[in-house]
């Protein structure tokens, strides 16, 4: 019964800072999903084609610093991932990407980069996918199965290796994201050592729960073996970010703690917000945008 009371805890806390929210609470956004605000740089919208079960397509949101096209540059490539109930466009809508990616390249605090938001959530099929929707509350939390994310490097960075003039290396590769994908995001760091030069996990869900499967024990299992090798180059900048109320705060400080013992260099910092956007999220994806490919 006390476990039961705990996760209907949990479930009312991720429901009320917008992590957890019940289906059809809100609406797609076709096309680039503008919202309240006209960004400075360029948006391109780009479907891709998948190569593991589940929907044949997927989109991804582009942000192109405004001079791409005439500059003739080559640019690192920032993954920016969303969390359980979101999608490719939930940083635009809720986490203020374009203004603060706007706000540092404009004073020259970031180095300008393209900055890549996939879809990475599990659908069954293209039925189930319908463009893209969102999906129910348990759904999110229960269906990360590891499929999506074992494809990632072949469906996505390849792809945006061979669209754009990208410097296709591992100091110019940055991957990150918020609650579920910040799990995500350092089990591709973990998975793919030679891949992603920078790791960042904001408030990162390492719960454990999820949907049982060969991708899943794959992608998902043997973290700290993963880290091993992975340290053995170690990444140009590890990054663990938690809120001061944040549920997933105790579990980052543990991954935080294993891995200073170890001696794996990475940065982990607290903000004074919860599981949510608002000194969370934003914050860090400024601050750790003001930290990588400074080299």
């Amino acid at each position: 019964m006390r476990k039961l009371l705990s996760f209907l805890l949990g479930i009312l806390v991720l429901s009320s800072c917008g992590v957890v929210r019940w289906r059809n609470s809100e609406t797609y956004l076709p096309g680039p999903a503008i919202r309240n605000y006209q960004p400075e740089n360029l948006v391109e919208e780009v479907q891709y084609s998948c190569s593991v079960p589940g929907p044949s397509t997927r989109r991804m949101i582009v942000y192109l610093p405004k001079d791409y096209y005439t500059s003739g540059k080559r640019y690192p490539v920032f993954y920016l991932l969303h969390g359980a109930r979101g999608y490719e466009t939930s940083w635009i809508r809720k986490g203020r990407v374009y203004q603060t990616t706007d706000s540092l390249w404009r004073e020259g605090k970031a180095v300008p980069c393209i900055v890549v938001m996939p879809n990475v959530n599990q659908y069954n099929d293209d039925k189930d996918y319908e463009g893209g929707r969102f999906k129910d509350a348990f759904e999110s939390i229960f269906e990360v199965d590891g499929v999506v994310e074992s494809a990632f490097v072949r469906d996505v960075v390849h792809l945006v290796d061979s669209l754009y003039r990208t410097v296709p290396e591992k100091s110019h590769r940055a991957v990150a994201g918020l609650s579920i994908g910040g799990c995500q995001s350092i089990f591709l760091g973990a998975n793919h050592p030679d891949m992603f030069g920078y790791i960042g996990a904001y408030s990162p869900y390492m719960w454990g729960m999820g949907k049982p499967g060969k991708y899943r024990w794959k992608f998902y299992h043997r973290l700290f073996p993963k880290l091993k090798v992975q340290f053995q180059d170690a990444p140009e900048g590890y990054y663990l970010y938690a809120g001061k109320w944040d549920i997933m705060r105790p579990s980052t400080l543990d991954l935080h703690k294993k891995m200073e013992k170890l001696g794996y260099p990475h940065t982990y910092a607290k903000y004074p917000g919860s599981h949510d956007w608002h000194n969370g999220w934003i914050e860090e994806y400024a601050d750790m945008l003001q930290r990588v490919f400074q080299d």
